[in-house]
């Protein structure tokens, strides 16, 4: 009786057990999120969207690969170490990119999402898929601007363990038709995208940008590539465009650019009477700035946030202990903004028959009646930020009877004997780092927030892909080399009349003209290296000479004049030297115009050839 007692304890216990087993079994996985769910769930194609914009390429911005800033001619190197001060020649990889597993991940998704996506509205879908298909047509733009051709994946390839993977093995295609894919694909999209006024999330309007600024390369290279001596090209197109396609480039770029323009949707940020301030808070202001088309924001509160300004603060106006001033603006960059009246920008600092110094008053004096983009893009000798004085002068300027003595010091912010100021506290210095070598600092994309130059907070400044004033000058350089010079003036001169000069200041207008423009517009905001490249002149302004005013990078030292009872006393003089610290001149060379394919990739797919001097 005993046993069967016990029998029947164990027999019930294990009813509960039988009778949700089934259920046990079959139980999904609560880490586990299938493929019905995301692909039902706006939400969870909305979060995987933005991994993939985040994911998008970048060479130089603010949250990654900002050292490149200081790799060209707008800055260089005044952090520890040599940084990119001493770059023998550009390296034939240094643009490389063979990134397919964004790609690949587009195109699984825009697969699964028809698959999966059953109760998504078809209103949904059509939006997602135009949004994916942007992504995928801004790396392929990213793709094609540093390799040429490339592979057109536009479906995903799967292995099928066959043994045989020549399947998978795509030849490059040409650049012309990776160029062309790209307009294709924004042409076919751009209405479908939705996301009206947003500027964080691609719309019309960003499809339209991208395609001036791609058809702007294509028509670039195909016009300028065949100039060259020897121009640059593969046998099948993988590399270089015909020439004879420049037209049609340069008109969808400028067809793409009016669309945007005409729809009014946009204008220049104005409204601020500082033009100066105007022009730093058209790049770096969120709020009520209808300027910018997209941008990759970031949040403190979210904890998505980068330590550019923590690195890139001028020396004496940092809040933390460590780091600062690491890309200091070069004088190259500062002298290329002209003073209103349309002269040369170079900057007056010797008499006619450079017999003896220009005295100014102040410090900032010398840099009067220049474009306002240089403040709001540069920190110079006497300009302040947060309201406080960025404490500039190398040392001081002693006359001894027949000569000036020239007194600097290891001390920052030290005093000279007739107790003013000897060294500024934000130097520059020539051997010491985290403090300039070159007589500036950065002010484009330092954000002013308190907090935002230390460690534990670091800054939320957004990184500007795209921005109207972009768009006008793209046009301006497609009208132009269409030969609508009126229409081309039009577009420059509004960028130029928000930087302080006046209504209609240029009549005449030249691809050099409208390349300065860009430099002055676009400091520090990754165009430069490409628009010297698709220019085809990067291998003629960064000669890797040293007698070469391009390549070689120059500083600016202010000093305080010591002459007691003379009339130029406590006055300002400056000094133009080479860069302290910088090594050597830019060199960029012919192979560097297409970077290099890795070895493996070749190694894997024999279907792909190489770049011309690689």
């Amino acid at each position: 009786m005993k046993s069967i007692y016990k029998f029947l304890i164990f027999g019930a216990s294990l009813l509960p057990l039988s009778a949700c087993q089934d259920d046990w079994l079959e139980r999904e996985a609560p880490n586990v999120i299938l493929e019905e769910q995301v692909w039902n769930d706006p939400k969870m194609i909305t979060s995987l969207l933005a991994n993939f914009y985040n994911r998008l390429p970048a060479h130089s911005q603010i949250n990654a690969g900002w050292e490149n800033f200081a790799a060209y001619d707008e800055a260089m190197w005044s952090g520890n170490g040599e940084g990119s001060n001493n770059i023998f020649a550009y390296g034939f990889d240094r643009w490389r990119l063979w990134d397919y597993a964004l790609i690949r991940d587009i195109n699984l998704s825009l697969e699964s999402m028809e698959k999966f996506g059953t109760t998504l509205t078809p209103a949904e879908k059509t939006q997602f898929a135009a949004e994916l298909r942007f992504l995928r047509a801004y790396q392929y733009f990213e793709l094609v601007k540093r390799m040429g051709g490339v592979p057109l994946v536009t479906t995903q390839l799967i292995y099928d363990f066959s043994g045989d993977a020549s399947a998978l093995q795509q030849p490059r295609a040409k650049e012309a038709e990776v160029y062309d894919f790209i307009a294709s694909e924004l042409d076919a999209i751009k209405d479908q995208l939705g996301n009206t006024g947003s500027n964080t999330r691609a719309n019309k309007f960003t499809a339209l940008a991208l395609k001036s600024r791609a058809m702007l390369y294509a028509g670039s290279i195909a016009k300028y590539n065949s100039r060259l001596p020897a121009p640059i090209a593969t046998p099948g197109g993988e590399v270089g465009i015909p020439a004879d396609r420049a037209t049609e480039y340069y008109t969808k770029a400028l067809e793409a650019s009016r669309e945007i323009i005409t729809s009014n949707t946009y204008q220049l940020h104005t409204g601020n009477p500082n033009l100066g301030e105007n022009f730093y808070e058209a790049v770096s202001r969120k709020a009520n700035n209808n300027e910018v088309i997209l941008a990759q924001d970031f949040l403190v509160s979210k904890d998505k946030r980068h330590g550019f300004t923590y690195d890139n603060i001028a020396r004496n106006i940092r809040e933390d202990n460590l780091s600062s001033s690491i890309i200091t603006p070069v004088l190259n960059l500062v002298e290329d903004y002209e003073y209103l009246d349309g002269t040369s920008g170079e900057l007056k600092l010797r008499t006619v028959n450079n017999s003896d110094y220009i005295y100014y008053d102040n410090l900032q004096d010398v840099f009067a009646n220049k474009d306002a983009r240089l403040y709001g893009t540069v920190i110079y000798p006497g300009t302040s930020f947060r309201g406080l004085e960025v404490q500039v002068q190398a040392g001081v300027k002693v006359w001894n009877g027949s000569d000036y003595q020239t007194v600097e010091s290891d001390v920052l912010g030290s005093r000279y004997t007739d107790g003013g100021l000897l060294t500024g506290a934000s130097g520059p210095q020539r051997s010491q780092t985290e403090v300039s070598n070159t007589g500036f600092y950065l002010r484009k994309y330092i954000d002013p927030a308190p907090g935002a130059s230390t460690r534990g907070i670091r800054s939320d400044m957004w990184w500007v892909r795209f921005r109207y004033a972009e768009v006008l000058l793209n046009a301006s350089e497609a009208a132009l080399e269409l030969d609508l010079l009126p229409e081309a003036l039009g577009y420059v001169n509004q960028v130029r009349e928000r930087a302080g000069f006046g209504s209609n200041s240029l009549t005449e207008l030249t691809l050099g003209r409208l390349q300065n423009e860009r430099r002055a517009e676009f400091a520090f905001e990754d165009h430069r290296v490409w628009d010297l490249k698709r220019w085809r002149i990067a291998h003629e302004v960064w000669n890797g000479s040293e007698a070469s005013p391009d390549a070689v990078l120059y500083a600016l030292y202010p000093y305080r004049v010591v002459r007691p009872g003379h009339p130029t006393h406590n006055k300002y003089v400056f000094d133009k030297l080479r860069a302290p610290r910088f090594r050597a001149p830019r060199n960029f060379q012919m192979g560097n115009y297409y970077s290099s394919i890795d070895q493996g990739v070749l190694n894997n797919n024999p279907k792909i050839i190489r770049n011309p001097f690689h």
